[in-house]
């Protein structure tokens, strides 16, 4: 059988692990990917239209997303103090206590069992996989900052004791290093 074509339907078997109709554990599947995804983003992509990108559906659609969850209790609204009319989505305590039932942990406890080096493989696959097909399509995936052409490392000075400093230039904002691991909806591949 042709290995690429193998690979496509496994990946479509564990798909069918975090895309599903039903109702699980009182959350649909999109529910679900909005609350793993505003769990591990960014402050500049914490909003209702990074949602919508990311989710892969309308701003109706991540609005209606967005009022079930705060419903729940799982999610909160903040207004901005600069301009009232945009919101930061941040998963409540209650909303991290129950990503423990997320549908996706079986594969998260699954990938852990490998070694490092075969994680890393899996990950860089996925990765390239991603980057040739979004070429032709022109669309934007979320990613961790580490890897933007966007951000910015000033390195430390060990001698002074001087930490690295980052910037995001896309948002001209100074990022901590905790950050630079969160997911953007702005990323962009560095060029090689």
């Amino acid at each position: 059988m042709n290995l690429a074509r193998e690979s496509i339907e496994l990946l479509g078997q564990l798909a069918r692990i975090f895309l599903f109709e039903e109702v699980k554990h009182g959350l649909r599947d999109r529910e679900w990917m909005a609350m793993r995804f505003l769990a591990r983003a960014n402050r500049f992509s914490r909003t209702p239209s990074a949602l919508a990108s990311h989710v892969g559906t309308t701003r109706g659609t991540a609005s209606y997303i967005i009022q079930e969850l705060e419903q729940k209790g799982y999610l909160e609204k903040t207004r901005s103090a600069k301009d009232k009319r945009s919101v930061t989505l941040s998963v409540t305590q209650q909303g991290k206590k129950f990503l423990v039932r997320d549908p996706v942990n079986a594969l998260v406890d699954a990938i852990a069992l490998l070694d490092e080096e075969r994680k890393t493989s899996f990950r860089d696959a996925l990765r390239r996989v991603l980057d040739q097909s979004d070429t032709g399509q022109q669309r934007h995936r979320a990613d961790i900052c580490r890897g933007c052409m966007f951000l910015r490392e000033t390195r430390s000075n060990p001698e002074s004791g001087t930490p690295a400093e980052f910037t995001c230039r896309l948002f001209r904002a100074i990022i901590t290093d905790v950050e630079t691991e969160l997911l953007c909806t702005s990323f962009e591949q560095r060029r090689q």
